[in-house]
This record gives C-alpha cells, sequence and structure tokens, in this order.
C-alpha cells in the first residue's frame, strides 16, 4: 500500500520520510483519478479541516478515489465541536483516569502526534485517542470536577504546532511511518491485510479461543491473506489493513463497535459490522423486529416503569428479565415470584429505561445455528450449565461454568430450526451470526441473534474443522474483492 503526505509547501520543516511521496494541497486535488492507485494512505496534513476547506476536499476527494485518507471526513465532523466527547467509550474513559490522577491542576491539554505525546507516561492514552480519531495531529482539552472528562477534541495543522514541538513530532513521524514501510515489506507477497481484533484479558469469556484464533490466521496464510492479532492498542494502524474481523465481545458504548464503525468509514470489510452489532447487542430492538417479522419467539414483554405492574398479569412465573445489552447470560435472571420480579426491575432500570421480560422456557439445551453470508455454517446443541437454567453459570468471583455442547452437520439438525435461524439472521444482515433456538412440543422459538458468535476450538469446529476457517477468510476475500470493484464503491 503506497502512501502520500499532502502538505503545504510553506511547512516543510516536516522534512521527509522514506517510501512516502510528500505532495501539496493543490497539486493532490488536481490529479486525475488514476495518478494514484486506490487503496493510497493520503496523510491529509493541510492548514484547515473546516468545511469546504482545501483539506476538507483533499479528504473527500480521496474517500470519493477509493484511497484512505487520515483524517477522512467521519473523523473531521467528530472532531468539530463537543461531538468528540460523546464518542468517549468507556473503557477509554477508564485509561483517562488512570493517567491523568496524579495531576494537581483541573485542565489539562494532551497534544497527540502521530499517536504519540512528548511526555512517555501518557504513550498508553495517546495511542488509545489516536486509535479512535485517527487524524495525523491532534489535541485534547481535559478538565475535572469530580473526575476527569474530555472536553473537547480537534485536529490541527502543522502550522499550530509549537516550534519547541516540532523536532518530536518530525522524529515520531519518522517513527510512524518507519514501522509502516517495515511491516509492509513483510507482506509483499499477500493478497489482502486481515487484523483480527482480540483481547487476550476476556479469557473463558473470548468469542475464540488461543487455538482457534491460530487456526484462523493459518487458514488465512494458506489463502494469501495476511492476516495479523491486533487488540485496541492497535487501533491506530486500522488502514493498514483491507479487512477486520472482531474476535472481542463487542457492545455500543465500546471500543469494538467505534472501530468498527471507523473501519467502515475507510472502506474496510468488517465483520462484525456496526450495523450489526447495534442490531445484535440491544434486546429491545431484536424483539420489536422478531415480532414484526411474525418469527415464533417465546412471549414477550418490553416493559417500562408505566407497564411494569401488567407483567405478572401478562406472564407466568417464573419469568426471564434481560437487560437490553445483556451477553454471556449475563444481565439475563429468572424471577420467581412477584417479589424478586419488582426487586430485579428495579436493579435493571437504574441502568435502562426499558428492560425485556420474556416467558421462561425449560429447556435442556439450545440450538446454536452458525450463520455466514445468509447460510447456515454450523450446528451447536448448547446444554444448560449442570444444575443451573442457563448454558453459562456466573458464581461471583469464581470461574464461569458451562454446559457441555455437542456439534452436529448442519444437515442433521432440525430442519426447521436451521430456517427460522436463517430467516431471523438474514434480518439482520449477510454477517457472521449465532442464533439461539429453543425447542418446543415440537416448535421451534428464536431466542435471539448474536452478532460476534463463539468459534472455539474443538467446539463449534469439531464437525468442519479446518474447513470452518477456510469458509470464513474465503468470504473475507469475496468481500474484499467486491468492495476493490469501482462500480461497488459507496462514494460519500
Amino acid at each position: 500500500m503506497s502512501v502520500v503526505l499532502v502538505a503545504e509547501s510553506r511547512d516543510d520543516w516536516l522534512g521527509g520520510f522514506e517510501g512516502v511521496q510528500t505532495i501539496d494541497p493543490s497539486e493532490y486535488l488536481s490529479h486525475s483519478d488514476g495518478d494514484l492507485r486506490r487503496g493510497t494512505k493520503i496523510y491529509n496534513l493541510c492548514r484547515s479541516y473546516s468545511y469546504q476547506s482545501m483539506g476538507y476536499y483533499v479528504s473527500l476527494l480521496a474517500e470519493a478515489r477509493g484511497q484512505r485518507p487520515i483524517p477522512d471526513v467521519m473523523t473531521m465532523q467528530d472532531l468539530r465541536g463537543v461531538a468528540a466527547v460523546r464518542l468517549i467509550p468507556q473503557s477509554l474513559e477508564d485509561v483517562i483516569q488512570k493517567s491523568l490522577q496524579s495531576l494537581t491542576a483541573d485542565d489539562f491539554t494532551l497534544s497527540v502526534y502521530f499517536g504519540e505525546n512528548l511526555a512517555k507516561k501518557y504513550d498508553r492514552l495517546a495511542r488509545e485517542l489516536y486509535g479512535l480519531f485517527q487524524a495525523p495531529l491532534l489535541r485534547f482539552r481535559f478538565s475535572r470536577r469530580s473526575k476527569w472528562r474530555l472536553r473537547r477534541a480537534s485536529a490541527i495543522a502543522l502550522n499550530d504546532i509549537p516550534v519547541s514541538h516540532r523536532d518530536f513530532v518530525a522524529s515520531a513521524a519518522t517513527r510512524h511511518f518507519a514501522r509502516g514501510n517495515s511491516r509492509r515489506a513483510k507482506r509483499v507477497t499477500s493478497r489482502y491485510d486481515l487484523a483480527i481484533l482480540h483481547n487476550p484479558d476476556e479469557g473463558q469469556l473470548a468469542p475464540s479461543d488461543p487455538v482457534a484464533l491460530k487456526r484462523m490466521l493459518k487458514a488465512a496464510a494458506r489463502l494469501g491473506i495476511a492476516a495479523e492479532l491486533i487488540t485496541r492498542e492497535d487501533a491506530g494502524r486500522l488502514l493498514e489493513f483491507d479487512a477486520l474481523f472482531i474476535r472481542e465481545t463487542t457492545a455500543i458504548s465500546h471500543h469494538t463497535y467505534q472501530l468498527a464503525r471507523r473501519a467502515e468509514a475507510a472502506g474496510l470489510v468488517v465483520i462484525d459490522d456496526p450495523l450489526s452489532i447495534l442490531r445484535c447487542t440491544n434486546k429491545v430492538y431484536l424483539a420489536e423486529l422478531l415480532n414484526r417479522a411474525k418469527i415464533l419467539t417465546p412471549k414477550t414483554m418490553v416493559v417500562h416503569p408505566r407497564n411494569m405492574d401488567q407483567v405478572a398479569e401478562q406472564l407466568k412465573f417464573p419469568c426471564v428479565l434481560k437487560r437490553p445489552d445483556s451477553a454471556f447470560s449475563k444481565g439475563v435472571v429468572k424471577a420467581n415470584d412477584p417479589a424478586e420480579l419488582s426487586a430485579r426491575l428495579a436493579e435493571f432500570f437504574c441502568d435502562s429505561e426499558l428492560v425485556i421480560a420474556q416467558e421462561y422456557m425449560r429447556t435442556d439445551f439450545d440450538w446454536r445455528i452458525g450463520i455466514l453470508d445468509q447460510r447456515p455454517l454450523f450446528a451447536c446443541k448448547y446444554h444448560m450449565a449442570r444444575g443451573h437454567w442457563q448454558i453459562a453459570k456466573h458464581a461471583g468471583d469464581e470461574q464461569t461454568k458451562f454446559g457441555s455442547v455437542e456439534t452436529l452437520p448442519v444437515e442433521l439438525a432440525p430442519r426447521k430450526a436451521v430456517a427460522v435461524a436463517l430467516k431471523a439472521a438474514n434480518l439482520i444482515g449477510d454477517g457472521f451470526y449465532g442464533v439461539d433456538v429453543k425447542e418446543a412440543e415440537g416448535k421451534f422459538f428464536v431466542i435471539e441473534v448474536n452478532d460476534n458468535p463463539n468459534l472455539d476450538a474443538g467446539v463449534e469446529d469439531t464437525v468442519l474443522r479446518d474447513d470452518l476457517y477456510r469458509r470464513i477468510m474465503e468470504s473475507f476475500i469475496r468481500r474484499i474483492e467486491q468492495r476493490k470493484q469501482p462500480s461497488l464503491q459507496r462514494i460519500p
């Protein structure tokens, strides 16, 4: 992937870099569409990013040409006013508090140059902010009341860099581009580059275990894909890749959603795509969607403080309560009587104005149908944890206990279970989903559609083995090649 740095000729103090072409903004804008190949990274260091400025048009035309501008137009919009403040996920909030806790003043400005800050102690914070707001030169203003809060974020131009910082900025840029050149040299024989986002700290709750991740890497390599495991701290490198495969538990107020959104906006193929994350991680949305599509589900109510008294009338005890963003059986409880129902609802209403209440259906196992590209991929029986009514039993600080799993060829799973799972998943999109289905009295009820379904070695891959990972990588290749076709490009 070639790299171009767009900057005013009068800002030549930054210098040149090996493997990086530097051109003036007016020269870039006058280039014909074929002068620079698709996928070229365009580092936009124009003097202004305001609407309809030279810098704005550099990034806008780069996107239209199928190139990858840094920053892109979405980032420019996010960095205007206070919009950026709303994009900070909780995980980054924690990094902010830890990084700034030793400061005595109540106001602080952090400059981030190519993902670095002059003070080493802010390295992690600088990297994570750069990963979230991908622009070469950034400035963040924080203030403290009861806790530290980001008040404003902005992209800055080369002429806004203090003279005393310029040597450091030039060095940071040199390191940044040198790292890119080193990685590109290793990948010259690969067709495409794939980032697999994972979180080593998730342990047994991770969507894929270490062995499965290794099998993904091997399957990718056999097909000519240079796949690499990355973590949230590598977010600043997203634009080095053609695709992103998220193998970390997703959530909306979380870096997984922000990275999916950024990657998709930059033209990468993304599984899970941000729309699938948005739809699957909210049980209220799923309940309404499945109901409107007339897909059979356990009797369900969307509960709020004004109708909470009707739950006991409409649903028998015990009934199940779910937080809208529950995952891995967390945030899902069973209420056995009116008193327990009232207590649990009061607890859940502290975090959300809506709660899902659902008829309790006792079964020994749930069907899990894996779906990719709107086709069934695998079928499993997820048995309930021993002595528990869910497939996962969370016991405080103790290790989570899971029930056993049986994996079957899709062809041997009940035809109706596969059909209803496929119908439900297709309402979400054409990504990678795991649909949970309960079987009762010969009928099949959809419990939920999950983005980011589990894919563990010796479990979901028991039947297809290495072929399972090959099919996933082939899907990425098809999607990348479709995305690269000019006629299919989405022009912002």
